[in-house]
């Protein structure tokens, strides 16, 4: 079992920056690959961005290349989302997730374990 807790959402104006943090409990972390996904009022679920279990291989949503980077630290059990140039519709929750299989995805049903999310609003 894997427990997730995100942290670092807030309030920034367009233009701004912020950095999301998950930290996972349990040993086996540095084997799950890692993503994150958002959501925003009366909308699905999308991805974000995902890191592989080494963090040899990231993928993210066209929307945000360039604006975002995924990135974790194995050795403290954490990965971040670090979101630059940020846009009113980027405003959502956002939730870190974990996947046992370690290669990453951009589908929300290959993530075995879910965060809590964290909000993060961008005024105009």
């Amino acid at each position: 079992q894997v427990q997730l807790v995100e942290s670092g959402g807030g309030l920034v104006q367009a233009g701004g920056s912020l950095r999301l943090s998950c930290a996972a409990s349990g040993r086996r972390f540095s084997s799950y690959a890692m993503g994150w996904f958002r959501q925003a009022p009366g909308k699905e679920r999308e991805f974000v961005a995902a890191i592989s279990w080494r963090g040899g291989t990231t993928y993210y949503q066209d929307s945000v290349k360039g604006r975002f980077t995924i990135s974790r630290d194995n050795a403290q059990n954490t990965v971040y989302l670090q979101m630059n140039r940020l846009k009113p519709e980027d405003t959502a929750v956002y939730y870190c997730a974990a996947d046992r299989r370690g290669g990453g995805s951009s589908s929300a049903v290959s993530y075995d374990y879910w965060g809590q999310g964290t909000q993060v609003t961008v005024s105009s």
